[in-house]
C-alpha cells in the first residue's frame, strides 16, 4: 500500500475524533509522560491496514512512536494475540487509539469476509470480485483490504471501464442499442461488459459483441444456460455473475462455469474484526 496515497485519509480522521484535543488525557496526566501500549485481537481473524494503524500513531505523536512488534497484512490472527506493540507518548498513545482501531477493525472485517468466499471455490477457475459498494473516501483502503483477503478489485471509478448497467439499457432503449453507441464513441482498445438480466437480453450482448457479460440475479438453471449459450460462442466472451450471491450460495453460482463472481457484500456488508489497545 502506498501510505502516501492514503495520509490525507488518515489525518482528516485524527482531526475529526481529535477535535481541539485529548481534554480527559490533558487532565490526567503531564504530556510528558511515556508508555507502551500493544493491540490485541479479541477474535480470529485475517489482518489488514497494519501499517495504516502504525501510520495513524506516527501522525498522532509527530513521528515519535516507536513499534517494538508488529504481525503484517495477510497474517491470519488467533483471539488475543497481540498485533502490534509500541512506546512513545501516552497521550500520543490515547490520542491515536480509536482511529487506528477503527482502520484496522474495518479493513481487517474486509479482508476475513472475502477470504471465506475466495475459501469456497479455490479449487475452480474463477475469482471473486469486489463492486464500487465502499463507504465514500474509503474505497482505496476497502478495495485494499478485499486484494489481502485474496479477491481481484472491479472497477476503481466510472472511469477505470464500461459497464453497461440496467439503466443505461433503459435510456437507450435496448442492450444492443446501447453496445452499439459504446463502440462508436469510445477507444476500440477498451473492452465493453454489460450487463443482463434474461435470456433476451444476453443474446442481444452476444449479437452486439460485447466482450464481457454480467449475469445480474439469474437463478441458478438460468444461470447454467446462459453460460452454456456463451460459451457455444466462437469468440471469447468472459463471464460474470452477480446480484445475491452470498456465503451460502457461491459455490453453487460458481460451478455453473462464470470467470468472476462479484459481491459487493465483501465492502458493505463485511462485520468489523474487534480489536482492543491496551496500555502495559
Amino acid at each position: 500500500m502506498n501510505l502516501n496515497s492514503v495520509r490525507p485519509l488518515i489525518q482528516g480522521a485524527l482531526e475529526e475524533d481529535i477535535g481541539r484535543g485529548d481534554i480527559t488525557s490533558e487532565a490526567l496526566f503531564p504530556s510528558s509522560l511515556k508508555g507502551r501500549a500493544q493491540i490485541v485481537a479479541k477474535e480470529e481473524g485475517l489482518l489488514a491496514g497494519v501499517e495504516v494503524a502504525k501510520e495513524v500513531f506516527r501522525l498522532s505523536s509527530s513521528g515519535s512512536m516507536k513499534f517494538i512488534h508488529s504481525l503484517k497484512d495477510g497474517d491470519l490472527v488467533g483471539s488475543n494475540r497481540a498485533v502490534l506493540i509500541m512506546e512513545g507518548g501516552a497521550s500520543s498513545i490515547l490520542r491515536g487509539e480509536r482511529v487506528a482501531l477503527n482502520f484496522l477493525s474495518r479493513l481487517s472485517g474486509i479482508a476475513t469476509l472475502t477470504r471465506k468466499y475466495v475459501d469456497l471455490v479455490k479449487d475452480l477457475e474463477m475469482r471473486i470480485l469486489d463492486t464500487r459498494k465502499t463507504s465514500p473516501n474509503l474505497r482505496v483502503l476497502e478495495k485494499y483490504a478485499v486484494k489481502t483477503g485474496g479477491g481481484v478489485n472491479h472497477r476503481f471509478g466510472l472511469d477505470d471501464g464500461i459497464l453497461i448497467k440496467d439503466n443505461h439499457i433503459k435510456i437507450c432503449g435496448g442492450v444492443g442499442e446501447a453496445v452499439k453507441r459504446a463502440r462508436k464513441n469510445l477507444s476500440p482498445l477498451l473492452k465493453i461488459e454489460v450487463e443482463v438480466e434474461n435470456l433476451a437480453q444476453l443474446e442481444e450482448a452476444i449479437a452486439a459483441g460485447a466482450d464481457i457479460i454480467m449475469l445480474d440475479n439469474m437463478e441458478k438453471g438460468r444461470m447454467r444456460e446462459a453460460v452454456s449459450r456463451i460459451r457455444g460462442q466462437k469468440r471469447h466472451i468472459l463471464i460474470e455473475a452477480s446480484g445475491g450471491i452470498n456465503l451460502e450460495n457461491v459455490r453453487d453460482v460458481a460451478e455453473t462455469g462464470v470467470d468472476f463472481i462479484s459481491v459487493g457484500g465483501l465492502t458493505h456488508s463485511a462485520a468489523s474484526l474487534n480489536f482492543a489497545l491496551e496500555m502495559m
